[in-house]
C-alpha cells in the first residue's frame, strides 16, 4: 500500500425520488468543530489544522510568500446528493440500483457555471490569479497578503514534525453570498511542501527476488531442518499464490467478470505494464488479454517524482492489474494514473472515473493516516464517492499495512480515505490454500518476525518483533454509518468515547506477504539492464484488487447490474454463508501458526548470504480477528456463497 498527501442509469428526477428517501440509510460524516466566522461570512470548518497551536507558532508568514489553493465547489444540492447516494445504495430502498448516468448526475448535482464564475470573480477581486476552473473546483495562486484578505484569516508559520509549515491561524471563511457555492478550500496550509515542475518518470526499481525454498501450496514443503515454532515444524512460505488458487479460495466458480469494468488508481504509470501483464498471464495460467481489455488514462505531465518515489508506484499498478485479472479474467481494466501521489492529483484521477463513468468498480491501494486528513480534503473525497455512488460506481480502499499504526506513528488510528463512510475498506488476512486449490483457513494478517540464531538451533527472541499487519480500528472523525449498526460491537464503535464511530475494515482478503500473491514485473537488474522477473508480494494493496475482482464476478452474477457503493449489501450478508468468518486461531485457541522464510540478504541473489526467519501469523498489534465482525477482517472474506448470493434469476 502506498501512502499519499503525500499518500508513502435510470432517468429519474429528484422530484420523483425524494419521497422515497425518508427511510434511506444514514452514513457517518466527518465531525467538524464549531468553528465560527465574522458576521456576513461563512466559516469553512476545520481549515485551521490541529497542529497549528500557539506553542508551535513561529511567527507570521511573509506577505510576499506564494500560495496555491483549490476552492472545492458544493454543486447544486449537496444534501440531495448525499440522500440520493444513500438511497440508490440501500437494498431496502425503493430507489436501490436506480442509478444516473454521468451526464444526469452532473446536471442534477454538479456545480453550475454560475458557481464557477461567482467563485472565480471573487478570487480575482481579492488579488488572486485564477489558474483553472472546472465542475469540481476553482484553482488560484497569489501572495499571502491577498490570500489572507480573501479568506479572512492570518497565515502563520508553525513547527510540525521537525519542519516549519504555513497554516491559517484561525478558521478560514468566505462571504456568506458564496456559502452555497463553496464546499471547502485546500492549500492554505502547505504541509508537506508541494512542488509544481514537470518531470519524466524514472526507470523501474532494483530487482527483488524471493530466495526459497518455497511451498507450492500451503504446507506442501515443511522446514524439517529448522527449529520448531509454537511446538511444531512449520512450512516454508508459499512461492506466491496465483489466480487459480485465489479464485478457488474465494468462490469464483465459473464467473469471470465478463461485461464489468474495473478501474485502478495509483500515482504515475508503469511504462511496461502491458508487456508485464501479458507475460504474467502467459506464465501463470491466466487468460490472455483481449485487444483493448487493459487500457490507461494518464495525465499530460507528472510532478513530484522524487518526493513520491515514482518508480515504487510501478509495482503497485502491476500488482493491482495482475491481481484483478487473475481473479476476474474477463473483466475490462482501466488504469487511471495520478500526476503525483498528492491529494489534488489523486482526486483528479478519481474525478476522471466519475465524470466519464469509466468503470463500475474502483480499486485504490493507497492512503494515509487519519491524523493527516483535514476536513477540507475529506469533504472533497466524499463528494467524489457520493457522485460515484449515484452512478453505480463502488470505491474500494486498502485499510493499511501498519495495523493500529502505533508502531509507525505512536498513536492508535486508522487510515484514510479508508475511513470514509462512502467507501469499502478492505482489510487483510493470511491465507492457507492447500492441495488441489482447497481453501483451508485464514487468520488476520499480522506478522511477528524472529531470525534464526547463529547456531541454527533456535529463533532469536521468538516470537519476535511486529513488522506489519492489516490496518483497522475506530475513526476519530467519522460517525458510525447506519449499515454498521447492529454488526460492529460497541466495544469497537465506542473505542474513542461514547459516540459510535466508523470502524474499519468492512471486508477482507489475502494480504500477508508470507502467504501472498506472485507478481511479474520489469525491474532494473544488478547489471543495470531491465528484465522481467517474478516475486511474492502482499499487503492490503493485494487485498483491495482481489476484492475488486470478486465484486466484478458478483456484478456479472447480477447480469451486469452495477453493485455501486457496496457496503449496505456487504453488511446485509453478515453472518451468512457468504463469508468465511476469519479468526486468528482457526485451528483452535491454543494453536498458533507460523511459516519459515528465507530471503536473499541483498534482495536478489545469494552473493551476500541468506536470511532465515520465522513469521508468525495472526498477530496484528492490538487488533484481533475474532468470531463475528472484527477490526482486522471486517465481516470476513468471500466464501463460495458470496458471489452466488448476488445472482439474479
Amino acid at each position: 500500500m502506498r501512502t499519499s498527501r503525500a499518500r508513502s442509469r435510470a432517468v429519474l428526477s429528484m422530484a420523483a425520488t425524494l419521497p422515497l428517501l425518508a427511510g434511506a440509510l444514514a452514513l457517518g460524516i466527518p465531525n467538524a468543530s464549531a468553528d465560527s466566522a465574522p458576521s456576513g461570512r461563512n466559516a469553512l470548518q476545520g481549515t485551521k489544522p490541529a497542529w497549528a497551536t500557539a506553542a508551535a507558532d513561529q511567527g507570521a508568514s511573509a506577505d510576499s510568500g506564494k500560495v496555491g489553493i483549490r476552492v472545492h465547489l458544493s454543486g447544486r444540492d449537496p444534501k440531495g446528493l448525499a440522500a440520493y447516494a444513500a438511497a440508490v445504495s440501500d437494498p431496502q430502498s425503493a430507489s436501490y440500483g436506480k442509478y444516473l448516468s454521468a451526464k444526469q448526475a452532473q446536471a442534477q448535482f454538479g456545480a453550475t457555471q454560475q458557481q464557477i464564475d461567482q467563485v472565480s470573480r471573487w478570487l480575482k477581486s481579492n488579488g488572486l490569479t485564477v489558474t483553472g476552473a472546472n465542475q469540481h473546483y476553482v484553482s488560484a495562486t497569489g501572495d499571502v497578503a491577498a490570500t489572507e484578505k480573501a479568506f479572512g484569516t492570518q497565515l502563520r508559520n508553525y513547527r510540525k514534525g521537525g519542519h516549519t509549515y504555513r497554516a491559517p491561524a484561525s478558521t478560514a471563511s468566505v462571504p456568506a453570498a458564496l456559502s452555497d457555492a463553496v464546499l471547502a478550500v485546500s492549500g492554505l496550509d502547505n504541509a508537506p511542501h508541494k512542488s509544481t515542475h514537470d518531470e519524466t518518470l524514472p526507470p523501474p526499481d532494483d530487482v527483488f527476488r524471493n530466495a526459497g525454498p518455497f511451498s507450492s501450496y500451503y504446507g506442501s514443503n515443511t522446514a524439517s531442518t529448522l527449529p520448531k515454532a509454537y511446538g511444531h515444524t512449520v512450512p516454508y512460505a508459499v512461492k506466491g499464490y496465483t489466480g487459480k488458487q485465489l479464485r478457488a479460495a474465494y468462490g469464483a466458480g465459473d464467473w469471470t467478470g465478463k461485461g464489468v469494468t474495473v478501474a485502478i488508481t495509483d500515482a504515475y504509470a508503469s511504462p511496461t505494464i502491458a508487456k508485464d501483464a501479458a507475460e504474467y498471464a502467459k506464465r501463470n495460467g491466466d487468460a490472455p488479454y483481449r485487444r483493448g481489455q487493459l487500457s490507461q488514462v494518464l495525465p499530460a505531465d507528472y510532478t513530484k517524482t522524487e518526493e513520491c518515489g515514482a518508480s515504487g508506484w510501478y509495482g503497485e499498478e502491476t500488482l493491482d492489474v495482475e491481481a484483478v485479472h487473475a481473479v476476474a479474467p474477463d473483466a475490462d481494466i482501466v488504469y487511471v494514473g495520478g500526476a503525483s501521489c498528492y491529494d489534488d492529483d489523486l482526486l483528479d484521477a478519481l474525478n476522471k472515473i466519475v465524470d466519464h463513468r469509466l468503470a463500475d468498480i474502483v480499486s485504490n491501494s493507497w492512503g494515509d493516516i487519519e491524523a493527516n486528513e483535514t476536513p477540507d480534503i475529506a469533504a472533497a473525497y466524499d463528494q467524489v464517492f457520493k457522485m460515484g455512488a449515484i452512478e453505480g460506481i463502488g470505491f474500494y480502499f486498502s485499510s493499511g499495512d501498519d495495523g493500529d499504526n502505533v508502531a509507525s506513528t505512536g498513536t492508535k488510528q486508522i487510515d484514510v480515505p479508508s475511513n470514509s463512510a462512502w467507501v469499502t475498506s478492505v482489510g487483510g488476512t493470511a491465507l492457507a490454500v492447500g492441495k488441489n486449490d482447497k481453501y483451508q483457513w485464514e487468520t488476520g494478517w499480522g506478522t511477528l518476525k524472529a531470525n534464526l540464531a547463529d547456531n541454527s538451533k533456535s529463533w532469536t527472541g521468538f516470537p519476535g518483533a511486529y513488522t506489519s499487519g492489516a490496518g483497522g480500528g475506530t475513526s476519530s472523525t467519522v460517525k458510525q454509518p447506519s449499515y454498521q449498526r447492529g454488526v460492529v460491537p460497541d466495544s469497537l464503535a465506542q473505542a474513542n468515547g461514547k459516540q459510535r464511530m466508523r470502524t474499519a475494515p468492512d471486508i477482507a482478503a489475502v494480504a500477508d506477504p508470507n502467504t501472498g500473491f506472485l507478481v511479474g514485473q520489469t525491474q532494473t537488474l544488478p547489471d543495470g539492464s531491465l528484465g522481467y522477473d517474478e516475486y511474492r508480494i502482499g499487503g492490503t494493496s493485494l487485498a483491495a484488487p482481489v476484492i475488486a475482482g470478486v465484486q466484478a464476478l458478483a456484478q456479472q452474477a447480477r447480469h451486469g447490474l452495477p453493485i455501486g457503493f457496496a457496503n449496505p449489501a456487504i453488511y446485509a450478508r453478515y453472518g451468512s454463508k457468504a463469508y468465511h468468518d476469519v479468526t486468528d486461531h482457526p485451528l483452535g485457541s491454543k494453536s498458533d501458526l507460523a511459516v519459515a522464510r528465507v530471503d536473499f540478504a541483498n534482495g536478489f541473489d545469494a552473493t551476500d548470504g541468506l536470511l532465515t526467519s520465522v513469521r508468525s501469523l495472526g498477530k496484528d498489534a492490538s487488533l484481533k480477528a475474532v468470531k463475528g465482525y472484527d477490526d482486522v477482517t471486517g465481516v470476513g472474506t468471500p466464501a463460495p456463497g458470496y458471489v452466488n448470493s448476488y445472482r439474479r434469476h
